[in-house]
């Protein structure tokens, strides 16, 4: 019996050493992506001019910047549109129109809307540039001008956006979520790079920042807080993570493959150009951009697609871990979908450094990152159990999956803190900080092992959204 053991583990010997390299080189790429990452925010933002105040910005920009359509789609959000549509209204920027699109609510969404604005039926002509599901009626307010309700058949985000698209004027539109707040400078500050560099820049995106904690009154941040839950404490270190460092290194190399759904400006003609928004995937996000790529590298036109750090979107994040598995399984699944209908851009240097590098990282991290990572949770602690990896294996994943985590994590809160200071007190900082170093002992495994049911989802050929619940703004989280 003895025997049979040893001969079965001579066997295996190889195979686990050859899993553990596997697993080990590929955290060893991906982590030194993410130091090359935190080196490149950093540069780029010492780099960048100081953080003008507001005054300043509409001194320089009110004459010149561009006008922009606000597209927020809504569903079933009858208990906090009105007050969303009203911090949006008071926006300071010189020129701009709201067009609220009702995709198909089942609750009083559209009901709420009229009571609030005083609704009344417009005719607004428009052309059928791209393609969505039939609109019910147009809707305008006699106290606001600039407001537009759109009530349409139920289509999903991408087809609500279309039609918001279509019926805009202004030759940028704003996509963003209709649970979400925009700071009042917000589009002063994200608008610059389309006027300092009109011809080239096609679409900008701005920080997204976690709004569970913060005193909100009449849709506005009024104090910047910290969670009181755990969750959502985590997420503000992702957030941070994904936004201050990973997307404005990406920018820095002209290889940002993702302007977020919640805050994101986008040149009209450049979105009609590729079809609008795609039917039928829960990335639209990632997807229009990747687009946007493939149409102006095939065309082999000059352009830009940037990362603003300071045009600041808030938005409510999960509370529980059943919601926010579902929002993290649905990324991933948007992210694949995207990934496999563009799979001939990745790696292929027709399509430049979007190609290259950022596609290249989009498979390395999104596809095989997380089947990588969780595969390293199962197998390597249990083949040095059973004597089949030396402890130099097993000393070598845990520094990868905890120290280099840490590592990148509080570089990014110090990177916050040096550069834009968001977070003044002391007391939040090192709240911060052991979060940030909490958050590698179970939730980030936790985020790989979600990662992985997506992949299986989008396997299996997965649709739809599922059910998002929020607490909303009025109370402190």
């Amino acid at each position: 019996m003895k025997a049979e053991i040893a001969q079965i583990l001579s066997v295996l010997h190889p195979v686990a050493e050859i899993t553990a390299w596997l697993v080990i080189c590929q955290g060893m790429l991906q982590s030194a992506i993410y130091l090359g990452q935190l080196l490149l925010a950093y540069q780029t933002l010492r780099d960048s001019p100081p953080i003008r105040r507001s005054d300043a910005l509409w001194w320089d920009y009110g004459d010149v910047a561009m006008p922009i359509a606000l597209l927020m789609p809504a569903y079933n959000e009858e208990a906090t549109i009105g007050e969303s549509i009203r911090s949006v209204l008071a926006l300071q920027y010189p020129s701009f129109e709201v067009i609220v699109i009702n995709d198909g609510s089942k609750d009083g969404t559209l009901q709420a809307l009229t009571a609030a604005f005083d609704l009344k039926p417009v005719v607004r002509p428009h052309e059928q540039a791209v393609s969505h599901r039939p609109i019910r009626g147009v809707y305008g307010s006699p106290r606001y001008a600039n407001l537009l309700v759109i009530d349409k058949e139920n289509g999903g985000k991408s087809d609500a956006l279309n039609a918001g698209i279509n019926l805009s004027r202004s030759p940028l539109f704003c996509a963003m979520d209709a649970d979400s707040l925009l700071e009042p400078d917000a589009l002063l500050r994200a608008v610059q790079p389309f006027v300092d560099d009109p011809y080239r820049v096609v679409a900008v995106g701005g920080t997204i920042r976690v709004v569970n904690g913060c005193e909100v009154r009449s849709g506005r941040v009024i104090r910047t807080g910290l969670p009181r839950r755990l969750l959502p404490l985590f997420q503000t270190i992702e957030y941070l993570r994904a936004f201050l460092m990973a997307r404005l290194a990406w920018s820095r190399l002209d290889a940002l493959t993702i302007v977020s759904g919640a805050f994101g400006i986008f040149r009209r003609s450049i979105a009609i150009e590729v079809g609008g928004y795609t039917h039928g995937t829960v990335g639209e996000d990632l997807e229009i951009v990747i687009k946007i790529h493939r149409r102006m590298q095939e065309a082999k036109r000059d352009y830009h697609i940037r990362f603003v750090p300071e045009p600041v979107c808030w938005t409510e994040v999960p509370e529980s871990l059943r919601v926010l598995g579902r929002q993290r399984k649905r990324w991933q699944r948007g992210a694949l979908e995207t990934l496999a209908r563009h799979r001939d851009m990745i790696l292929n240097g027709n399509y430049g450094r979007v190609g290259m590098l950022g596609l290249g990282n989009a498979l390395l991290t999104d596809a095989f990152g997380p089947l990588f990572e969780v595969l390293g949770y199962l197998l390597v602690p249990l083949f040095w159990a059973t004597g089949l990896l030396s402890v130099d294996f097993l000393v070598a994943f845990l520094a990868l999956t905890f120290v280099f985590g840490i590592c990148i994590s509080v570089g990014s809160l110090i990177l916050e803190e040096l550069e834009l200071r968001r977070f003044p007190r002391a007391r939040d900082l090192f709240i911060l900080t052991l979060a940030a170093i909490l958050e590698n002992f179970g939730y980030r495994q936790l985020n790989n092992i979600w990662r992985v049911l997506g992949f299986y989802q989008y396997l299996r050929g997965k649709q739809g959204w599922g059910t998002m619940t929020r607490r909303g703004f009025a109370k402190k989280t």
